[in-house]
Formats: structure tokens, C-alpha cells, sequence
């Protein structure tokens, strides 16, 4: 019998947590994104009626600024991370996400509601891109494969859920209750990473900020075909929903 080849790079631990606890974290870190659309759905009429955002198309602002911080704070993220660690970045965005969604609860315009949500959708780009990193820090191969169907799986569940959970939360209070209960479960998932998760990123592995160096990993990922039509197919497909 062939004895199982070793790994062909070091690999970070992620105790505390174990294999489950971590599989949970991941997911949890996953819903971020979906709850944060998803779950206001169902308070969009009273959201524009109560700021004065008479125009449908208006109130649909309040999901289209969240997807541009969102879409603009990965680019960042990621070299961030590489350089400073995935803990730190990933802290400070959960911090971003909550606070942001707090401020959304407690404005009274319709202009300050749209620049929080745009600051909540950078927050929420840290734990997006790092999510991925920390399972590839301490997983390769299949076992990685396996571990992120997993989280997968829980994740899934989030944007099916989310829109039941907004109008729940309608039925027991106004719309600002919806921020605040993403501020709440925000809050969790970071204290979740400030007490348990470790540093998964050594220093010796860590990569220097340079334009160089941004622009060797961005012809990489561009010239890859696949990518990139993966890219444009996730793309296509969450414009139409």
C-alpha cells in the first residue's frame, strides 16, 4: 500500500476550532454577503417610504450601493491580507460590516443611508476574499475541496432563508430592526475571530505591497481562461437575479 504523499506546503492550523467549528465559521463568514442583500428585500417599499424614496428604482439603490463597496473592497483585500495577515484584515472588516449596518439603523436620510451601506459592502469584501485563504491555509487538495463543499452547503441555505427572516423581523419592528440584527450577527461571527481563530498566515509567507507585485498576481489571474469565464458566468448570473 502507497503510503499518502506529504503536503507540498506547510500548512496553518486553525485550533481552537475544530474541523466542524471551523466548517461553521467559514459559512457564517459566507452569509455575510447573502444576508446583507437578501435579508432587506422585504423592507424596501417601507425603507423608501419612510426616507422619501418615492422612485422603485431609488429604493433599489440602497442593494446597488452595498455591491459597489463590495465589489471595490476586494481588490484590496486580498493584497491586504497577504501582507498583514488574515486576522487583522479579517477583524477590521467584520468591525467595518457592523458598524456600518448599526449606522444604517440609526440614519434619517436617504444619502446617509447609501453611503453606510456602500462602507458596509467594503467591510463585507474582507471576510468574502479572506474566507477562501484561510481554508486553502490550512487545507490543499481534496481535503480542501471537501471542506469548502461543506461550507458550501450551510452557505446555501443563507439567501433562501434571508428574505423569511427580513419580513420576520418586519412583523416584530420597523425596518431599522433589520440592520440592527445584521449588526448583531456581525458582531458574533467577530467575536468568533477575535477569541478563536488563530493567525493562519505565517510572517515568513507574508508578501510585500508593490505595484510589481500587484501586477504580476493580476496578469496571472487575467490570463487564465478559466478565471476569467468563471468570472463573467458568476457575473452573468448575479446581475439577472
Amino acid at each position: 500500500m502507497n503510503a499518502p504523499s506529504p503536503p507540498t506546503r506547510a500548512l496553518a492550523s486553525h485550533a481552537p476550532l475544530s474541523v466542524g467549528q471551523f466548517v461553521a465559521f467559514i459559512a457564517a463568514l459566507m452569509a455575510l454577503n447573502a444576508l446583507a442583500v437578501d435579508i432587506m428585500l422585504p423592507a424596501l417599499p417601507a425603507i423608501g417610504a419612510d426616507l422619501g424614496m418615492a422612485v422603485e428604482n431609488d429604493r433599489q439603490m440602497v442593494i446597488t450601493a452595498y455591491l459597489l463597496g463590495f465589489g471595490l473592497g476586494q481588490f484590496f483585500m486580498g493584497p491586504l491580507s497577504d501582507r498583514f495577515g488574515r486576522r487583522p484584515v479579517l477583524i477590521a472588516g467584520l468591525l467595518a460590516y457592523a458598524a456600518a449596518a448599526a449606522l444604517c439603523a440609526s440614519v434619517s436620510g436617504a444619502s446617509a443611508l447609501l453611503a453606510a451601506r456602500f462602507a458596509q459592502g467594503i467591510g463585507s469584501a474582507a471576510p468574502r476574499v479572506i474566507v477562501t485563504a484561510l481554508v486553502r491555509d490550512c487545507y490543499e487538495g481534496r481535503t480542501m475541496a471537501r471542506v469548502t463543499s461543506y461550507a458550501m452547503m450551510v452557505f446555501m441555505v443563507a439567501p433562501v432563508i434571508a428574505p423569511s427572516i427580513g419580513q420576520a423581523v418586519l412583523l416584530a419592528g420597523p425596518w431599522r430592526w433589520i440592520f440592527a440584527v445584521l449588526a448583531l450577527y456581525a458582531a458574533a461571527v467577530l467575536w468568533v475571530a477575535a477569541t478563536r481563530l488563530p493567525e493562519t498566515l505565517p510572517p515568513q509567507r507574508r508578501r510585500a505591497l508593490s505595484r510589481a507585485g500587484l501586477a504580476g498576481s493580476a496578469r496571472l489571474v487575467l490570463g487564465s481562461r478559466q478565471t476569467v469565464g468563471y468570472a463573467l458566468a458568476a457575473g452573468v448570473f448575479f446581475g439577472a437575479l
